[in-house]
């Protein structure tokens, strides 16, 4: 069967399909004046780098915050990531891409952290602006991108990767986060984390990169086909979906000496399975190289607070092939914008060969 027929057979599956979500509502923004920034009329832009001098007047002139000494432009990822260097704190700013969020996922994942945070969980959330915006809104040349500051989240990523007692920690407190996300009221909408998103559309964005490859095509839809078909029955409701961080790995959390946690970068959150989130924990180490150990700690803290069902406990690998396709259409997508070249043959066989990994009978020992 060619690749795209291939493709059009999925929609032929079973979709699992989330509780209705509330009507979008009108979201606050506050845009910088004209001379702060403004849109281009010179040649199309598709990606821009905002000057980090412009941005530390921007920041200090909406936030109660003490006198910038200096912004640096940190990293570069989904989002463009500055450091704000205070004479008292430092600050993190997140500047969305144009073509990766709207404002209204922006607002949601901003809200939720609120939401979170106001309930003493231990998240980063956006520091409100002096008007009481979650962001600011930057007519950037390329379109709207949205900056929200945040305080810089004490200690750091945990040297050598996670421990044991670090794994179970973080595993309690994702229980506890999808528990106390249950009710949480999103004034906004924002994409659910359903297999129709997190596969199929996956497919459509890795699909032009191996129409000439049949046979490997053939073995990706096959393997999709094979996840829908075996994650069909679990529940779309309380406590099995509630929302989802998204991207829970150790990255994305810093440890002090005596292991007080923070989490932060929820860009990928959404309503989901708990599950899947546990799944996306276990993908991200896998590919890491994290200790089998330090993966088992995290279950065990995880399953204390929350314990799992039996459906969700054998669903965890289907979940975790998910989580693979979903995070490499991710990267081909930004790669298209960033660093075309990387998206060569060895680039494919190469995730080819660890979605392969990902479903042997062994997948977590390696």
């Amino acid at each position: 069967m060619p690749p795209l027929q291939l493709l059009r057979s999925l929609s032929t599956l079973p979709d699992i399909t989330p509780s209705p979500t509330p009507t979008p509502t009108p979201t606050l923004k506050i845009a910088p004046s004209p001379s702060e920034s403004r849109s281009g009329e010179g040649f199309p832009t598709v990606y821009s780098t905002l000057a980090p001098h412009a941005l530390t007047h921007l920041i200090f002139q909406h936030y109660d915050i003490e006198v910038p000494k200096g912004c640096r432009f940190w990293h570069r990822g989904l989002s463009d990531i500055y450091l704000v260097e205070t004479l008292g704190n430092d600050y993190i700013l997140r500047i969305s891409h144009h073509h990766w969020r709207q404002e209204s996922e922006i607002q949601f994942e901003l809200e939720f952290l609120t939401f979170l945070a106001n309930r003493d969980l231990p998240v980063s959330a956006p520091l409100r602006t002096r008007q009481g915006g979650y962001y600011l809104t930057i007519n950037a040349p390329e379109g709207k991108r949205y900056a929200s500051l945040f305080a810089y989240a004490p200690g750091g990523v945990a040297i050598g990767d996670l421990n044991t007692t670090q794994g179970f920690l973080l595993g309690e407190t994702l229980a506890q986060l999808h528990q106390t996300a249950q009710t949480f009221i999103p004034s906004t909408h924002r994409l659910p984390l359903t297999l129709n998103y997190l596969l199929d559309d996956s497919l459509h964005i890795i699909a032009p990169f191996l129409h000439h490859r049949v046979e490997e095509w053939r073995y990706l839809i096959d393997t999709c086909m094979a996840i829908k078909k075996q994650l069909k029955n679990i529940p779309t409701q309380a406590p099995f979906w509630t929302i989802c961080w998204g991207d829970p790995h150790s990255g994305n959390v810093h440890f002090t000496d005596d292991n007080q946690m923070m989490l932060f970068d929820f860009d990928q959150c959404g309503m989901g399975w708990r599950a899947f989130d546990i799944a996306k924990f276990l993908q991200v180490s896998l590919q890491s190289g994290l200790g089998r150990d330090v993966r088992d700690a995290f279950l065990r803290g995880y399953t204390a607070i929350a314990p799992l069902s039996a459906l969700e406990e054998t669903s965890l690998q289907a979940l975790t092939q998910t989580a693979y396709i979903w995070s490499w259409a991710i990267q081909v997508q930004s790669l298209k914008l960033s660093d075309y070249s990387r998206l060569h043959t060895s680039y494919f066989t190469r995730r080819l060969g660890r979605l392969q990994q990902f479903g042997s009978s062994d997948w977590q020992l390696f």
